[in-house]
């Protein structure tokens, strides 16, 4: 674009982040084929795990837990929901889409949850970190895709990590907001009886708090799921895939299977972990 009448010269702020990527790519190339390797052997390793159950069987047990969790309605509708897309012929892909939300979950609350309870203590970490939770959200997750296939190459991985960096401000957010919620009066009550700062949270804060967390958890989950058809942009497989297939062919039939297929899964997953933010 041409720079002419302008006050100042361009920025060459897409040379900086360039340069920045490279120098990483460069010194910590280790570091992230360590990441690569460990995510990889998890995701593939969890895939394995279900493959081993019988599809049958495996829609039994999910339809016990949505009963056991929340009601025989939710069980019913597991029971059709996961029959259906067994037999649509997308269960290997399922299984997949499974394995990169789960683990993109299990990472994102093991690495958020910590960081929102040090937000909740301190007030000058929620200031730094709340503007860099303000771009996580922000930033079009297009975007993630582009470091993260120089970082990680094609597959899995990528998918992983991208999804991992747009889902996880929600837990971070509401694990921080529900400890500071907590009555004062009970927090005054707690230091009263001599209790340490782990004592308070481990024992009052944070079980108060849970609802809260689950929230945030929950909304990691659809976060995670909305960006499985991003992830297979660049090599993850799953149902993401189908609808990534179909959209590029034009192919509405299988667009809308696929399609099907992912929203019965997220309103399973949504109800499943609503019922046990409420249990």
């Amino acid at each position: 674009m041409d720079n002419a009448g302008t006050l100042f010269p361009k920025l060459p702020l897409a040379q900086w982040v360039e340069s920045f990527v490279d120098f990483l790519t460069d010194s910590f190339s280790v570091v992230f084929d360590t990441i690569s390797s460990v995510i990889a052997f998890i995701t593939e390793n969890f895939v394995v795990l279900l493959e081993f159950v019988p599809p049958l069987l495996l829609i039994v047990l999910v339809a016990l837990l949505a009963w056991w969790v929340v009601n025989w309605k939710l069980s019913l509708f597991a029971l059709i929901g996961l029959g259906l897309i067994n037999n649509l012929g997308y269960w290997p892909e399922l299984l997949d889409t499974v394995s990169l939300v789960v683990v993109s979950v299990i990472i994102s609350m093991i690495i958020g949850i910590p960081i929102g309870i040090w937000m909740s203590q301190k007030d000058s970490v929620q200031s730094i970190v709340t503007p860099v939770l303000d771009f996580m959200q922000t930033m079009p997750a297009f975007v993630y895709l582009i470091p993260a296939v120089v970082f990680f190459s094609l597959g899995m991985v990528p998918g992983v990590v991208a999804t991992i960096i747009f889902s996880m401000p929600p837990t971070v957010r509401l694990t921080n907001l529900g400890i500071r919620q907590v009555d004062e009066e009970l927090i005054e009550a707690s230091n009263a009886f001599g209790s340490s700062t782990g004592q308070r949270l481990s024992k009052v804060q944070i079980p108060l708090a849970m609802t809260n967390i689950m929230a945030g958890i929950n909304q990691t989950i659809m976060l995670s799921l909305s960006m499985v058809v991003i992830a297979s942009m660049v090599g993850a497989p799953g149902l993401g895939t189908v609808v990534y297939r179909a959209v590029t062919q034009v192919a509405i039939g299988p667009g809308f299977e696929g399609g099907l297929s992912l929203v019965i899964l997220a309103m399973l997953l949504d109800r499943i972990t609503q019922g046990a933010s409420k249990d």
